[in-house]
């Protein structure tokens, strides 16, 4: 059989070659002309398989190796006998850092401590529970709000968007895009909505970029009524509003879920879903030898440092989303190729963090985000 698989997919280089015919492709060059021979496709978010590039093709299967699957025509698929798969979680711990990294950062820069801060959490899926563990850790207030998991499991634990718009410091987008229905989150934050935060509130968005409306965030950050934006999502990547960049505190090319260990678990799902559909045998293949960063133990003198020093010096440690950020201002032109040469990131799982003068809770907090801890 044939597969053509986007080749910027990570770890999948001679994994399918002893049962298939095998086509490495740029996700622009995945055409109609391309793919109306192949039996599967892999692909990212880039790849928009929808009746243009399916209709006439030979396709029975495709696997994103992405959360998101908002490029699949799921109805067309279903309509023609496609099966498809996505790689739902694969990347959650690498968002939940980013967003670690983030209000790290942003936090320092504005010099308030992360500790009572509200956090609202919009989406709690595989990303915002883990978000929502690590706002605990920092001793944040939190509230979540996700209405699909209203209806299947009732109100305990979740409020309206109003008391987020009415409550919360921060707010964080963790929500898939929809364009219509009573879970539609095209434009969720609108004029409308920005109108509604509280003075001062802090913006972060990691979902998809449609999630905001640009006029609207542009305006909201000219006229003070937000004082933080972060945006690892824009509407019309990869032709990103230079404006809006200019406005953000932190702006990244879509890469919240670009940690190693995130990629690793998304080829590996979408490789055990392709086993699985075709009889390939290899169901439970995983990525060997994922690169580690050049420096995995992180030594911190807890001496004059409280807990949330602590924990922010060992988050920036991993991980500095501030270099992302310079990188897109230098060279906004350059947004796919620097998702497609992404450097290598690591999950706090790799790291050991080396403690001088512990005091308090600080190892048990470092463990439960995920360090391995030496005292």
């Amino acid at each position: 059989m044939l597969v053509i698989a986007d080749d910027k997919i990570p770890f999948l280089k001679n994994v399918l070659e002893p049962f298939a015919d095998i086509e490495y492709l740029p996700a622009k060059k995945i055409t109609p002309e391309r793919v109306k021979d192949a039996d599967a496709l892999l692909i990212r978010t880039r790849t928009k398989c929808d009746q243009n590039l399916l209709e006439g093709s030979k396709v029975k299967f495709i696997g994103t190796a992405t959360i998101g699957f908002d490029h699949i025509d799921t109805q067309y698929c279903q309509a023609n006998g496609i099966t498809w798969t996505n790689a739902p979680g694969c990347n959650a711990a690498s968002v939940n850092q980013y967003v670690a990294s983030a209000l790290a950062t942003i936090s320092r820069r504005k010099k308030f401590e992360l500790k009572n801060r509200v956090l609202g959490i919009v989406g709690v899926g595989n990303v915002g529970r883990k978000i929502l563990r690590t706002a605990e850790l920092f001793n944040m207030r939190v509230y979540l709000n996700d209405p699909p998991r209203v209806r299947s499991e009732g109100l305990c634990g979740f409020v309206s968007l109003d008391s987020i718009l009415r409550e919360c410091d921060i707010i964080t987008f963790h929500v898939p895009l929809n364009y219509e229905g009573i879970d539609k989150t095209f434009h969720l934050v609108d004029e409308k909505f920005l109108a509604r935060v509280n003075q001062g509130t802090i913006i972060i968005n990691t979902s998809r970029g449609e999630v905001a409306d640009t006029p609207a965030l542009k305006y909201a950050v000219k006229s003070h009524k937000i004082d933080g934006l972060v945006l690892d999502v824009w509407e019309h990547e990869p032709a990103i509003d230079r404006e809006l960049l200019s406005l953000a505190d932190i702006g990244t090319p879509h890469i919240a879920g670009y940690s190693a260990d995130g990629k690793a678990k998304g080829t590996a799902m979408v490789v055990s879903a392709l086993s699985r559909f075709f009889g390939l045998g290899i169901d439970n293949w995983e990525p060997e030898d994922i690169p580690l960063p050049e420096i995995t133990e992180i030594t911190i003198d807890c001496k004059h440092m409280d807990v949330e020093q602590v924990l922010c010096e060992a988050i920036l440690a991993t991980y500095k989303v501030d270099q992302d950020d310079h990188r897109l201002r230098a060279s906004t032109d350059t947004f796919e190729k620097q998702r497609g040469d992404y450097p290598i990131r690591r999950e706090f799982h790799a790291y050991t963090v080396r403690l001088i003068n512990e005091h308090s809770d600080i190892k048990r907090m470092l463990m439960k985000m995920g360090f391995k801890v030496n005292t």
